[in-house]
Order: C-alpha cells, then structure tokens, then sequence
C-alpha cells in the first residue's frame, strides 16, 4: 500500500490514511509483509481508521499471491514494454492502463465483456484508437 517513507518521519502514516479513504469504501484488511516500514506508529494509525493488519510471514511472497500475480500480469502486458521517463510518467501509463483495462480489454470469466460493462454496438464503421502508443488497441463503431 505505502513503501518508501519511514513511519518516523510521520509521512507514511498521513499517506496511508489519505490513500485508504481515497476510496469509495475503506478496505476491511492490509495486507503486508514484515517490512521495517510498518512501524507501530504505521500499525496503530491503519487500525484507528478500521483496517485489520494482516502481516505475511518472513520471506513468504506466495502468501500474497494476488498481488503478486496482480505485480506479474502488470509487468508483462505493460511496463516491460514501455521506457518510462519518471515516476510522473509511470503514474501515467499505470493510470493509463487501469483505465484500458477495467473499461475496454475482455475477460473471458466475465463473457469476454469488460469490468465495467457496455452494450454490443451492432452498427456502425469500426475504429481503431491506440491506447498506450499502440501498445493495446481499443476497438469500437461509429
């Protein structure tokens, strides 16, 4: 959720708690591993706001294995692919394609219909719009 920050230098306990209610709904769980970062003071501020913290044990990443394969799948259909400039420019292909994804890419457990779903246009003359430089493409009628 939050890494590079201390949890002494009060920063990290100010951004878990602003990332944490960025969202429609606070997550009931934390999942993290046993990283130095996640001091006391970090692990009081999460449960004050209603987050249970839930630590992986020491050299352990098949616990977390969604976020994992979450880190993996991003890696291989996005950045590995892409020369990023920055973490300004990483925000923005990572937003980039949290948006392709969850509004245009197909899954197939979902009827090869997106997250969020759309009516099948019937008619119309197919466009190609690049997402991404060309990376993905989004098909749709006009």
């Amino acid at each position: 959720m939050v890494g590079g920050h201390r949890a002494s230098d009060g920063r990290m306990d100010r951004q878990s708690t602003d990332e944490a209610c960025g969202w429609e709904q606070i997550p009931r769980y934390l999942i993290q591993d046993c990283d130095g970062v996640y001091g006391e003071i970090f692990i009081r501020r999460v449960r004050s706001i209603g987050i249970r913290d839930r630590p992986t044990s020491p050299r352990s990443p098949w616990q977390n294995a969604n976020a994992e394969r979450l880190i993996g799948w991003i890696r291989r259909e996005c950045v590995d692919h892409i020369v990023v400039f920055g973490e300004r420019h990483l925000r923005h292909v990572l937003l980039s394609y949290m948006s392709y994804y969850n509004d245009a890419r197909t899954h197939l457990p979902s009827n090869k219909d997106a997250p969020m779903s759309r009516a099948a246009e019937t008619a119309g003359r197919i466009l190609c719009r690049p997402i991404l430089g060309g990376l993905h493409h989004q098909y749709a009628r006009i």
